[in-house]
């Protein structure tokens, strides 16, 4: 009996410990799927960044026909996120970001296991996996997987601008109260630690070309987005050939869309200059 009792103990130490193991790079976080802002005027945000080549992929209305959101095509795999200002009305900018994974049952599994306790995984209206939750800031941290028929899925190939000022968004660069915290909430969810001077910048092994970058919180600071370019010169050209206020500074180009959020296009990868 005491055997049997040991070989029990130790079955069920193994499974949990089998359980609590990160799931590989190719089934964890592999890339940002979107991020999603509110904006003052949903129509201006969409002509905004029709300038920087950027399409409608598709939208989703209410009851009573109105867009509540509109989901714009960076690449097949990345989109940015807008939602249309709420009644009463809500506060203009960041609202979240979306990571894309390759398996987001055993991603669930493992972060469900480690404490960090995401909603339970469930298919979301334009068809995907979904699963979210709150990072050390009370900020929602979507994760998804695309799948078969998704709304997503069947638009690929489709509304890819031949324009595009970027056809990769790379990461982002978030103001942080608590940069402690909020960097353990990203290594808790899969993120490596590249430094951790004044700021911490953080990849994933399933996505080494994704970097967030968390700085301490100063007033007026607002999240960026970074997208990757070849040469800043001729995105600049680009840019402002499209009636773009965009300013070069050295390898970066900077722009504002209309709510004052920031888009950074740095020269990066292949062909930089």
């Amino acid at each position: 009996m005491l055997r049997r009792c040991m070989t029990l103990l130790t079955l069920t130490v193994a499974s949990s410990a089998a359980v609590a193991q990160p799931p590989a790079p190719d089934a964890g976080i592999i890339g940002i799927a979107h991020v999603a802002y509110r904006t003052s005027d949903l129509d201006r945000e969409i002509a905004f960044l029709g300038k920087l080549g950027y399409q409608q992929s598709f939208a989703i209305t209410g009851n009573n026909g109105k867009v509540l959101e509109s989901f714009v095509k960076i690449n097949d795999r990345q989109f940015i996120e807008l939602y249309a200002q709420a009644d009463p009305p809500q506060p203009v900018g960041w609202m979240h970001v979306c990571f894309e994974a390759g398996d987001l049952n055993a991603l669930y599994t493992f972060l469900n296991t480690n404490g960090l306790k995401p909603s339970a995984v469930h298919k979301a209206g334009a068809g995907n996996l979904i699963s979210a939750m709150n990072d050390a800031e009370g900020s929602v941290v979507e994760l998804t997987q695309y799948m078969p028929g998704s709304r997503h899925t069947l638009d690929r190939g489709q509304h890819l601008g031949l324009n595009r000022a970027s056809t990769r968004l790379i990461g982002f660069d978030l103001p942080s109260r608590e940069l402690a915290a909020e960097n353990q909430f990203y290594v808790e969810l899969g993120f490596e630690a590249e430094n951790a001077a004044s700021s911490v910048h953080l990849t994933t092994p399933g996505a080494p070309d994704v970097h967030i970058a968390l700085r301490p919180l100063k007033p007026g600071a607002k999240p960026q987005l970074l997208f990757a370019i070849a040469d800043a010169r001729q995105t600049e050209k680009q840019l402002k050939s499209s009636g773009v206020d965009a300013v070069r500074n050295g390898g970066l180009v900077i722009v504002h869309d209309p709510d004052s959020n920031t888009f950074v296009f740095l020269e990066a990868g292949p062909g930089s200059k």
